[in-house]
């Protein structure tokens, strides 16, 4: 049986097949047509899917929508008549949008793929629940959602059990952690839904100075995490920013302007949300061990990407074990809409080991075969040098502790935000001018932006205060304390974005000033060629870490087809590119010209 997910029309639209309950494939439409955080109907994610399944839109069973729209449009109403006549403006934008795609969502589907059979629409808060219980690794779980807002729900939980999942209990909007969090990403100068990592990124150059302020005005917390937040200081009801007036005065001015400098206001106005978003996620954590006494909880929606967060619950909660899935966001609901209606609405069973989980490391997005990347090479006169299996590794190693630079395309892309060692853009962790060069010369990013490790599952409690696997790079740890640097009291003084440039320990490219590091272990079984890179790095230098950034610059999705990669390599100052066996020397390569008709046409393994 196959069952086609759909999410789309917000941010992060994507397609998901699952075939008799297994995820075959999955991808983000923005990694097709290139525009970051596309929000289309997902017609190329789609095409993907159906190619990668080997089916056309008359095999499919079932196809399944990851909310309902009219649920949430009836929010939308009752939301502008709450707030009638403010708000007219951005009721008339909304509603053009509306009237337009959103409202006519079984059109869309059935115009869009030629199909007339069942579509089923989970409610957006059961998507995300199953995207977190039903792929986990655990027969019974509590789950905890979190995000802005789907229809009226903003936070979820409830438990999972076998091949079914029960909400218990939720907020409804306009009471949501992900949107009071949004809005001081808005307030900061980064962009809403895209920028919340930034702002989770900077908190720690700043002091938590503001935290009681949030408390006292901003929000009303109670001790079971639940929350109501006073809406005299927010617009995004009615408005078309986050913020108002009265949230300006409360913090001392204006928001800071998109690409302005950052002063130390932002960085301690990151710092304590951040503080308060932890504070909550704790709080609703233990509130859920105690109401279903389980051991495990699953964590999904776009909260869930927080993973400095995520690495507290783990550490400070009662629950022995948690597990994220890695598309959290709205991009994960296609996931969790598939998975849904094979488990809860037609009553599959569902069996897991209790260790691995059914994410297949989230490598669910295209892959591209030696005799299509040779036929890619070949078609534009690429210069190159073909290696073996065994030498590859060996020789990439090498690149890497000698400080190069080196974009890696190898295998399936992966489904969600990270790069995991499918599309990553690598380096040495224990190069102290690395994360320097890698923001300012390969991501043209901000400066500090912090890199995150691979490291291998066998040796991370080496290195890092963590005693599990985080193949997903949403948990965040410590570094070990005899791997750590010792800081003079001269470098001490230092505030804010001073502090950036210190080196902190053996491996300081991937060091935060917190002495933090979002963690990727990688293990054989569901990435050998870059585990044994990794090994190889290892070998020869006894550190089992590598740098791995998202292939991709600031602004655009991470690539998804060796021309993506090519392009990518050569708009930046990258050494290396390894596009399978293909070793790509920047050196060699002509001098790129953007001006040509830059076009690929290939078929999918």
């Amino acid at each position: 049986m196959n069952i086609l997910g759909i999410s789309c029309y917000y941010h992060d639209s994507a397609a998901c097949l699952v075939r008799d309950g297994k995820i075959v494939a999955a991808a983000q439409e923005e990694r097709f047509t290139r525009k970051k955080h596309d929000q289309a109907f997902p017609s190329h994610a789609i095409d993907f899917c159906l190619k990668y399944g080997k089916l056309s839109v008359s095999d499919l069973d079932f196809v399944t929508f990851y909310d309902k729209p009219f649920l949430k449009f009836e929010r939308i109403l009752e939301t502008y008549l709450a707030y009638a006549p403010v708000g007219v403006r951005s009721w008339l934008m909304a509603m053009q949008l509306w009237i337009k795609e959103k409202l006519w969502i079984p059109d869309l589907i059935q115009k869009n793929l030629e199909y007339d059979g069942d579509i089923i629409y989970p409610e957006h808060h059961e998507s995300h629940a199953a995207s977190a219980f039903f792929p986990s690794p655990f027969q019974e779980a509590a789950f905890l959602t979190m995000d802005g807002v789907g229809e009226w729900t903003t936070t979820s939980y409830g438990v999972g059990r076998d091949n079914k999942i029960a909400i218990h209990a939720d907020l409804k909007f306009p009471h949501s952690l992900g949107l009071l969090y949004s809005a001081f990403t808005y307030y900061t100068g980064f962009r809403v839904n895209s920028g919340e990592y930034k702002v989770m990124g900077l908190a720690p150059y700043g002091e938590p100075k503001y935290v009681q302020t949030i408390l006292d005005n901003l929000i009303d917390l109670k001790q079971d995490g639940s929350f109501k937040l006073n809406m005299q200081y927010f617009d995004y009801c009615a408005g078309l920013t986050m913020t108002n007036g009265k949230f300006e005065t409360l913090f001392g001015g204006p928001a800071r302007e998109s690409e302005s400098d950052l002063t130390q206001r932002e960085m301690d106005l990151a710092r304590s949300i951040q503080d308060v978003t932890e504070e909550i996620m704790l709080r609703t954590a233990r509130h859920i061990h105690q109401e279903t006494g389980l051991p495990r909880l699953c964590l999904a929606g776009g909260v869930a990407l927080n993973c400095v967060g995520n690495g507290r619950i783990l550490r400070e909660s009662p629950f022995e074990d948690i597990w994220i899935q890695p598309a959290a966001g709205d991009a994960g609901g296609a996931l969790g809409a598939a998975l849904f209606v094979w488990h809860q609405y037609l009553d599959n069973p569902r069996t897991v080991d209790g260790r691995s989980d059914l994410q297949a490391g989230s490598y669910l997005g295209p892959e591209f075969g030696t005799d299509e990347l040779r036929e890619f090479i070949s078609s534009y006169g690429i210069p190159h040098q073909e290696l073996d299996s065994e030498a590859l590794p060996v020789f990439v190693a090498d690149l890497v502790l000698d400080e190069k630079v080196v974009g890696w395309f190898q295998g399936r892309m992966e489904f969600g935000p990270r790069a995991l060692g499918g599309r990553s853009i690598i380096g040495d962790a224990r190069s102290a001018n690395m994360q320097k060069v890698m923001n300012l010369k390969i991501k043209f990013r901000e400066s500090f932006r912090p890199f995150a490790p691979s490291v291998l599952e066998n040796k991370v409690s080496d290195h890092f205060e963590i005693d599990r696997p985080s193949p997903y790079m949403l948990l965040v740890a410590q570094i070990k304390d005899d791997k750590k640097r010792v800081i003079s009291e001269e470098e001490k003084k230092l505030a804010g974005i001073d502090r950036l440039n210190l080196v902190r320990s053996e491996i300081p490219a991937i060091t935060h000033v917190d002495y933090s590091a979002r963690i990727q272990t990688v293990n054989r079984e569901t990435n050998a060629r870059y585990f044994e890179l990794i090994s190889e790095v290892d070998k020869s230098s006894d550190c089992p870490v590598v740098i791995n950034t998202s292939f991709n610059v600031r602004g655009e999705p991470i690539v998804c087809t060796p021309l993506d990669a090519y392009k990518c390599f050569m708009r930046t100052d990258m050494d290396y590119l390894v596009l399978g066996n293909f070793l790509l020397d920047k050196k060699d390569q002509p001098e790129f010209n953007d001006d040509i008709d830059w076009q690929q046409e290939y078929e999918l393994d």
